[in-house]
């Protein structure tokens, strides 16, 4: 079964169509799979990095104490601007124990996250750090480094005050029986600080924050990049789309290229068997008229078979005269360009028609300057004859006809045939170049059409435009001016 062409052309476009929009669908989802795994990726780092400030926290205890100063000296060489921004070690109760880069700003949204936050331009992460908080069960783990704040914030007790009596092996044992370092409490604390600090001791958190600007700037690019890639994908769809339009224009111009052809061929058949039965009715119309002649000549004493002979011979000659206009027209015109001296031609059309210029004392003013074309003389020369004739019968007495040309100094040169007749109305004048169409009761209107023929042949245009004040003027444009002989 064959789809009709419109059918089968909806059927191709969407096809295109939908090719198009799965690619589309395609590049968005692997772009929000790129998005999800550069933010996992900015995730795993930072995890990364917190498993890695465990161990640098551990490896700044002294004596297992680590002063304030001392770790955040250590995190802020660890502090990058645009990527690692800012550090923080959180105590048990969430206070800030230390802290590097820029302050970190602890929302509740990030306190009860307790993991991941994104915020506009950075990503932070909340880990827990177990620092290694001694009990009861686990004597042989080594006790965790207890960030101390700086010495200067504490007071120094007194010289050789005591604020709890020494536990076995000199190591103080607070009220409450709290683990203490196994190199005892600092001497520049307060027994009261040094169990404060004791007690805070355990699970801790580090926070950091990091910039999410290169993650944004990748998935960005990969977004401008499937955006384009989707984008070419369109304009192809777009352009296979015309491409099968303009087969398909191309596949039905050829089918009426040959339907025309068939039609030519057939017309042209038709043309040749017209003028053939057009010249074929010559002869008995060449017959008639010399019968009538002959009736005329004896009928002296029957004036009105004598008048009916008239009738005869005038009949004949005017369907002479349309049949061979009709055979004139009906011959091909194939142009053999050769230089024309313009002057002389025109000279010799006016003379051939001078007894119906000097009939309808008609001024014919004719071009005094010489002008030779390329152009095929006995064609030109019956194009010639046609306009100046369409003008002879077209001005009244005593009118006016003017041929004039011009040159513009190039190879070109124009051609002008001016009356002060009636004129053509700017509604017909598109029309009188075509067969059959005339504006005289007895003409055949195929002057003008043999006219366009020749100009046609010779790869000229003509048009008919108004004269002023009154009239037609005739314009042949396009004649090629020949070159001077050397």
């Amino acid at each position: 079964m064959r789809w009709p062409v419109g059918k089968r052309s909806l059927g191709v476009y969407a096809v295109l169509l939908g090719c198009a929009l799965a690619v589309c669908a395609w590049q968005r989802a692997e772009h929000l799979r790129f998005e999800r795994a550069a933010a996992q990726t900015l995730i795993n780092r930072g995890r990364d990095i917190t498993s890695t400030l465990g161990v640098v926290v551990r490896s700044q205890r002294r004596g297992g104490f680590v002063t304030k100063d001392r770790i955040e000296s250590a995190l802020q060489d660890l502090v990058r601007p645009g990527e690692l921004e800012s550090i923080a070690i959180l105590g048990a109760t969430g206070e800030t124990i230390a802290s590097a880069g820029r302050t970190v700003e602890l929302t509740p949204e990030i306190l009860r996250a307790r993991g991941v936050h994104w915020q506009d331009r950075t990503l932070t992460l909340m880990n827990l750090m177990d620092l290694g908080a001694v009990g009861a069960e686990d004597h042989a783990r080594t006790p965790p480094p207890i960030v101390l704040p700086d010495r200067r914030a504490f007071r120094t007790p007194p010289k050789g005050r005591t604020d709890a009596p020494a536990a076995k092996g000199g190591e103080p044992a607070g009220p409450s029986g709290s683990p203490r370092s196994p190199f005892g409490r600092p001497s520049w604390m307060s027994n009261e600080e040094y169990e404060s600090v004791i007690q805070k001791q355990g699970v801790h958190s580090l926070v950091i924050a990091l910039s999410t600007d290169e993650m944004h700037r990748a998935v960005r690019n990969d977004l401008l990049l499937r955006s384009a890639l989707s984008l070419l994908v369109g304009i192809a769809a777009i352009i296979s789309a015309l491409a099968w339009r303009n087969v398909q224009k191309n596949a039905e111009l050829q089918i009426r290229l040959v339907k025309i052809g068939e039609m030519n061929t057939h017309l042209t058949e038709m043309n040749f068997a017209a003028a053939g039965l057009a010249h074929e009715t010559r002869n008995p119309l060449n017959l008639i008229r010399g019968l009538a002649q002959m009736i005329a000549m004896q009928a002296q004493g029957a004036p009105k078979l004598k008048e009916h002979a008239a009738t005869i011979l005038e009949e004949a000659d005017r369907v002479t005269v349309q049949l061979n206009e009709f055979i004139n027209y009906s011959k091909p015109r194939e142009a053999h360009p050769a230089p024309v001296e313009l002057s002389r031609l025109v000279a010799d059309v006016a003379r051939t028609l001078q007894p119906d210029i000097e009939e309808k004392q008609i001024r014919l003013q004719l071009p005094e300057s010489p002008l030779t074309i390329e152009a095929d003389e006995p064609l030109f020369r019956q194009a010639l004859f046609n306009l100046l004739l369409n003008a002879v019968q077209a001005v009244g007495a005593a009118g006016q006809i003017a041929i004039q040309w011009s040159s513009s100094g190039g190879r070109e040169a124009t051609l002008e045939i001016r009356d002060d007749g009636p004129g053509v109305p700017a509604a017909e004048r598109s029309a009188i170049f075509k067969p059959y169409v005339t504006k005289r009761p007895k003409g055949m209107g195929l002057g003008l059409a043999i006219v366009h023929q020749i100009v046609s042949a010779h790869g000229w245009e003509i048009g008919c435009d108004e004269n002023q004040p009154r009239g037609a003027v005739f314009r042949i444009r396009h004649l090629k001016v020949a070159a001077p002989a050397t």
